[in-house]
């Protein structure tokens, strides 16, 4: 590592320090969280899983949820195993371009998992809207090209995140980040060059994902329920909405916790760290977690063939 000023280096690696204030706590931490992983792992595997043996379930709208399933695995597992390993052996050792890609998997595919809520949107509206024209309109083509560009827009928005670090600021006053894993702000915040692009374009990313897929998101709602609401019947209305009751608690699931979290990180300065560090790690598991019981407690068909396995593995024992 070079030193210059006395000040501020160049490190080849961080230290990651878990959850600041509660060291003394962090082996019984363990418990709850790698429990929590350990459910978010099983859960998204059993949807996956689950779609891909019920022919009845290759639908837009499971193929979306399979890609959620997909996101919400990366998510857990590119900060879950080195949490655990900080709790369990103090290793928060982590290097630089690790450190650095782990960010960008994090923001990365948090950003991925809200075009993929933003395209569900699309699906539901074009469902319950234009029925007849859903299955002509939300081909397996269509529905793979909007995961891809999901997928892109989340590469080409956080791609230039890690990029600039790396670039524009090599120089850190300490190599200790005071968080569990490598958030951006909280590796910005180290720097001791100017970082007013790296927070200016980080604010703008958070304003385009969080604001703009929300609002949109809430655009095709206003239209859906219009929709319902010219329907006949309660009973028609009732189960038009419950075709959308999986996918809006999914949607308050992930963007519930994010705002709390952005908004404690922007503005909460009172709030002790513990507490934010324990939020910031929940918003990243509770969307995995609960994403497949939602989806297997509300869906039907999901239910169904989970219970099937069940009976069937209890007939064999």
């Amino acid at each position: 590592m070079l030193s210059f000023h006395n000040a501020c280096s160049v490190p080849s690696s961080f230290w990651l320090t878990g959850i600041p204030g509660l060291e003394s706590l962090h082996i019984w931490l363990s418990i709850p969280f790698g429990s929590m992983y350990l459910v978010a792992v099983v859960g998204n595997i059993t949807i996956l899983a689950v779609v891909r043996i019920e022919r009845s379930l290759h639908q837009p709208m499971y193929f979306f949820l399979c890609m959620l399933a997909v996101i919400d695995l990366v998510l857990s597992t590119s900060t879950m195993p080195k949490l655990l390993a900080i709790f369990w052996f103090g290793a928060g050792g982590i290097g630089l371009d690790a450190c650095l890609c782990q960010m960008f998997l994090i923001h990365c595919f948090a950003t991925v998992e809200s075009g993929i809520f933003l395209a569900m949107a699309f699906d539901r509206y074009v469902a319950i809207c234009n029925p007849l024209r859903h299955s002509m309109v939300l081909t397996q083509a269509v529905v793979g090209r909007l995961g891809l560009a999901a997928l892109l827009r989340g590469v080409l928005y956080i791609g230039p995140l890690p990029i600039m670090i790396r670039l524009r600021l090599p120089l850190y006053k300490t190599q200790v980040i005071s968080h569990s894993y490598c958030e951006h702000m909280a590796v910005v915040a180290l720097t001791c060059g100017d970082s007013r692009v790296n927070n200016v374009y980080g604010l703008s990313i958070g304003f385009l994902v969080l604001i703009l897929d929300s609002v949109a998101i809430a655009a095709s709602y206003v239209m859906i329920f219009r929709a319902v609401m010219g329907l006949a019947t309660p009973e028609a209305r009732l189960k038009t909405l419950g075709t959308c009751g999986s996918h809006l608690c999914a949607i308050l699931i992930f963007y519930i916790p994010i705002a709390v979290s952005s908004l404690i990180h922007r503005f909460g300065h009172r709030v002790p760290p513990p507490i934010h560090m324990l939020l910031a790690n929940f918003y990243l598991l509770i969307p995995p977690i609960l994403n497949p019981v939602v989806y297997a407690v509300r869906t039907k068909q999901i239910r169904d063939r989970l219970l099937q396995i069940l009976k069937t593995g209890t007939k064999i024992r």
